[in-house]
């Protein structure tokens, strides 16, 4: 892309990207950052973003977006956004049953994109994603954080050394509370018609990527899902987020989506896969369970120690090495072993990709093929759950950055 150059010292000029924000909540302010803190922490990039233009209808929204995270300007219409031709790609952080209509208005202004998972609200809508951002030649980016732990970096370098051998078996387990609350409110998230599946694309979706990365393609599953908290309160007006409540005289709803899989899958390559999903477990807040074991030796990773990956290369047992500047792109943030980094730090390296994958031309970040492929995974699920019979997964064909 033809980006403006950037007023800077000699020696040291580079090209800007005008960045476009859709949607200012949680996700979208941590977007705005990591592109600020890409530039600090990457000071190769040969780009710089710019906070250019925040769309969201709602005006407080609007002024976070002024007053503290420094965009230039600010609309209510995220097309008025798409069509200003001074922008030059967008984050797209809105809620999940908008993420297809917005996606499709961006590759028809011809606006490379970083969106967040799950990309579509079902496979359907990811794959129309992922074919007309290929057909449009466009540079994407999927929010799949957690391929970014340079624990998950070394592990993926160990398995794919043979470090530990062949592969036999994989167990993921993505269980969390946000849900477990029965007076938790009746969002969006719970609606199949806007957020599509549930646990499956909200945790699952980061699971079966992660497991693709690691070890390799998902071909069949069969699963069983269940929703165990079957109404919730009504929510009061602008309530949204995970953590939205309601009260014992609310009015009920009923949960049209899954609170709990369990994915019983085959890889390509022969291996066993365990999956495991919750959005209603007590106890687990965020626990993130990668295992991986070879004929030689095994590795795990949980997130609640995000830093740190347990590896057995012998019969000794497992060994805890901490993260260090060898792994992934730890180097860049901490100087050694023992000091940690963090969930906004998988976000900055997300935006890091994003940015050189435009700089460059070359897809580096997570794609859309990668989402599209990780919702195939979740729609056999889906279709096992309902049949009670083994399910094909559907080989996406666009390109994926992560070997099949």
């Amino acid at each position: 892309m033809d980006f403006s150059a950037s007023q800077e010292q000699p020696g040291t000029e580079k090209k800007t990207v005008n960045i476009g924000l859709i949607s200012v909540g949680w996700m979208g302010r941590l977007h705005s950052r990591s592109y600020l803190a890409a530039s600090q922490h990457f000071p190769e990039l040969g780009v710089r973003a710019i906070l250019h233009t925040a769309a969201d209808p709602d005006e407080g929204g609007r002024a976070h977006a002024i007053q503290a995270l420094g965009f230039q300007k600010t609309v209510a219409d995220y097309k008025e956004l798409l069509n200003d031709p001074e922008i030059d790609a967008v984050s797209i952080c809105s809620p999940n049953f908008l993420h297809h209509e917005i996606a499709m208005a961006a590759i028809v202004a011809g606006k490379p994109f970083w969106i967040e998972k799950p990309m579509g609200r079902n496979a359907v809508e990811s794959a129309e994603i992922a074919q007309a951002a290929q057909a449009a030649g466009l540079v994407t980016s999927v929010g799949f954080n957690y391929r970014h732990v340079p624990a998950i970096a070394e592990a993926r370098r160990i398995v794919h050394a043979g470090e530990i051998g062949e592969i036999t078996n994989v167990r993921v387990s993505f269980t969390a509370d946000y849900s477990a609350d029965p007076m938790g409110a009746l969002t969006w998230r719970f609606k199949q018609g806007l957020a599509g599946s549930g646990v499956l694309g909200d945790l699952m979706s980061h699971g079966f990527d992660l497991a693709q990365f690691i070890v390799g393609r998902i071909s069949e599953v069969t699963a069983s899902n269940e929703i165990f908290i079957k109404k919730r309160p009504l929510p009061t007006t602008g309530a949204a987020s995970h953590f939205s409540t309601g009260s014992q005289d609310s009015p009920m709803g009923e949960v049209e989506n899954e609170d709990f899989t369990a994915v019983l899958g085959r890889f390509e390559s022969g291996a066993i896969g365990v999956f495991e999903s919750s959005r209603i477990a007590v106890g687990p807040r965020a626990e993130y369970v990668v295992e991986v074991y070879g004929t030689t030796g095994s590795l795990r990773w949980n997130f609640h120690r995000l830093n740190e990956l347990e590896l057995a290369d012998s019969f000794a047992g497992y060994r805890t090495i901490m993260a260090n500047p060898t792994f992934g792109e730890f180097s860049y943030f901490q100087p050694g072993a023992g000091t940690s980094m963090g969930f906004d730090d998988l976000k900055t390296i997300e935006a890091s990709l994003f940015l050189r994958s435009l700089e460059t031309g070359e897809q580096l970040a997570p794609s859309a093929g990668d989402g599209w492929a990780a919702a195939e995974v979740a729609a056999a699920a889906l279709e096992s759950a309902k049949s009670g019979e083994w399910v094909a997964t559907r080989l996406v064909d666009v390109k994926t950055t992560f070997d099949y």
